[in-house]
């Protein structure tokens, strides 16, 4: 799986700028399929981390590279949402997280399905370079089912 900057972590004591990305993507998948590919260890290891394991505190480590980055589910709606809050290397909340946030949209006219996703981290990030990451890892999603 790819990685980039968006997934490290930088110490506590250093403040950088962070901005939120938003993209944006079609499936032709419903929601009820796709929502186990953005909440689940296996679902997220199909197109999204290399590996991903829940310690027994619920923790998320998601691997990229060999690299761990650890994260917890700030929210989540069945169906619909899942939010991953970054965490410290010591699995602490740090203050002003970097996260990601996958929400599956349904324009009810067209009844397409759409993965909307929510990047916040540091702001020296180009966006065209983040978009073209996230459109090929959702790539891999939409060719897994079918979309």
């Amino acid at each position: 799986m790819a990685n980039c900057c968006t997934f490290s972590r930088i110490p506590n004591k250093v403040e950088m700028a962070k901005r939120k990305f938003e993209f944006e993507f079609e499936i032709n998948a419903s929601g009820k399929l796709l929502y186990p590919y953005i909440a689940t260890p296996g679902g997220l290891e199909e197109w999204f981390a290399d590996n991903v394991i829940i310690d027994a505190d619920k923790n998320y480590n998601l691997v990229w590279d060999e690299e761990d980055h650890f994260a917890k589910i700030a929210s989540q709606k069945m169906h619909k949402h899942v939010k991953f809050e970054f965490l410290d290397n010591s699995k602490k909340p740090i203050e002003d997280p970097n996260y990601i946030e996958f929400t599956l949209a349904k324009n009810e006219m067209t009844e397409t399905y759409y993965l909307q996703i929510s990047d916040y981290c540091e702001e020296d990030n180009e966006e065209d370079e983040l978009y073209e990451l996230w459109e090929s890892m959702v790539n891999e999603l939409k060719s897994i089912v079918g979309g």
